[in-house]
């Protein structure tokens, strides 16, 4: 699984990261990012899609 994050939709809310932070980071701005291409490690799928679910501004995808 990978995910991505469109940074034009992302408001910083910092839910992603605080639910899956071995994949999504905040920058220097405060906005989210993915962790290298976006490949979610074994076990964090369920909590990469929960990030999906619960981005306020429907900023994340999963991409394959």
């Amino acid at each position: 699984m990978r995910v991505a994050v469109d940074a034009t939709k992302c408001d910083g809310y910092g839910t992603c990261f605080d639910l899956c932070p071995s994949v999504f980071r905040s920058d220097e701005w405060g906005y989210a990012s993915v962790e290298g291409d976006g490949t979610v490690p074994a076990g964090d799928e369920g909590n990469a899609r929960r990030a999906i679910s619960l981005c306020a501004e429907q900023a994340i995808r999963e991409i394959s």
